[in-house]
């Protein structure tokens, strides 16, 4: 980066330091990953000059010869990959994209029914903060008490009480494999759309170890990033019939021209995750994060659904005698990153609450197997038992350091 360095030192510094902090410390937010040398580099390319309004072959500017066929490869390949009919991969990210499918099928005040923000939602399924909480009618179904798993009777019940127009699947912290055969059958009962937000588990999907949403839902939103292991965007995969919709609420709907370089990025992504080494990757995240909740249930930890099959583990701290907040923030300090996040049946509020949420997404990118996890929970543990102890959490940092040292991270070799 000399052209940066010499242009915008500040800046600079701040990437190189921003390098050494993803090198260093045990990243386990499960939104997050690392990516390849060649998406970075598609990121950063040339295509950011390029505006790209419309489709490819039904633009409204000119010089689009190249921008189209990058665009095209994205879309086969995403065909390819997840058996979709129609792929429009020109989302920003995954909130418009989501925004996109109401746009496309709602109008203001209409219902939704999608899983609560404190049950393992996201914002975007109906949250009351969010956009689609105040301009529909938005309604949440919940999890056991006891089991902390979806209860589709209970879901099934709500439905027919509420008769939404779309019924939403999918979750940011929910550690169990939704049944989307019966969401379908829901769905069909009370004549609503399903719509399958698989953001966290797209990487899973892609790799052959979580099944697929794709022949069960009308539509389907993903992130491009996380276990995916993809850019910072968005895809839509849906029925041809809707195809349309999806893509006139797309553009001109929620957002203008696509973002050429991410589109590229996307496509290499896609290469990336049709490949044998991906779907090594993606057995590997799944069993790393089943040896992660295995290890600390032994060592007292209460994981809600007592476990994982998925990418991702819930864990409330109540019994530890701390909440989420201080147990994120020690854990930081001591080189573990990972998100404070609300429970099912949450009496805390969501800014301090009970639980952290963790995945192992960019832990198995950088080489992590089960040995290595094991250390990690064994970090975890001693560090939620000192939490207030700052000089034994900068010893924790020290050892997490060596340990990340023995495995480069993609795309941070150079360090």
């Amino acid at each position: 980066m000399h052209s940066m360095k010499n242009n915008d030192p500040e800046i600079h510094s701040l990437i190189q330091q921003e390098e050494q902090r993803q090198a260093k410390k045990i990243r386990l937010i499960a939104s997050e990953n690392y990516v390849s040398k060649a998406i970075l580099e598609a990121s950063g390319s040339i295509l950011t000059n390029k505006y790209s309004e419309g489709y490819a072959g039904k633009r409204y500017y000119e010089g689009q010869q190249i921008v189209d066929q990058i665009e095209e490869l994205a879309i086969k390949r995403a065909k390819d990959l997840f058996g979709a009919e129609h792929v429009n991969v020109q989302p920003y990210s995954g909130s418009p994209a989501n925004m996109a499918v109401y746009l496309a099928f709602l109008k203001p005040g209409d219902t939704i029914l999608g899983m609560a923000l404190p049950h393992g939602g996201h914002l975007t399924h109906g949250a009351k903060v969010s956009i689609s909480g105040k301009y529909f009618d938005a309604q949440s179904y919940e999890l056991d008490r006891e089991t902390g798993r979806l209860n589709y009777d209970a879901i099934r019940q709500k439905a027919k009480d509420v008769k939404p127009k779309i019924i939403i699947a999918g979750h940011s912290a929910y550690p169990r494999i939704p049944d989307f055969k019966i969401f379908r059958e829901i769905a069909d009962e009370v004549g609503a759309l399903l719509m399958v937000d698989m953001a966290h588990f797209a990487g899973l999907v892609a790799g052959g170890v979580h099944p697929s949403p794709v022949p069960y839902a009308d539509v389907v939103t993903t992130t491009t990033h996380k276990s995916l292991r993809g850019p910072r965007g968005a895809m839509i995969l849906c029925k041809q019939k809707h195809a349309a919709a999806i893509d006139k609420a797309v553009f001109p709907g929620v957002q203008g021209g696509p973002h050429d370089s991410t589109t590229a990025a996307i496509a290499v992504a896609l290469k990336e995750a049709s490949s044998d080494s991906f779907k090594d990757y993606a057995a590997q995240v799944v069993k790393n994060a089943s040896v992660l909740a295995t290890s600390l249930m032994e060592k007292g930890f209460h994981l809600i659904t007592e476990g994982t099959e998925n990418h991702l583990l819930l864990v409330d701290l109540t019994n530890k005698g701390l909440s989420g907040k201080q147990a994120a923030k020690a854990l930081d300090k001591a080189g573990i990153v990972m998100n404070c996040n609300a429970v099912p049946y949450d009496t805390r509020k969501p800014f301090d609450p009970s639980g952290i949420r963790m995945g192992t997404p960019a832990i198995t990118s950088r080489g992590f197997k089960e040995k290595e996890i094991i250390q990690v929970s064994e970090f975890i543990d001693q560090v939620v038992h000192n939490f207030e102890d700052e000089q034994f959490l900068q010893q924790t940092a020290e050892k997490v350091e060596k340990l990340c040292s023995a495995f480069p991270a993609p795309g941070l070799e150079h360090l």
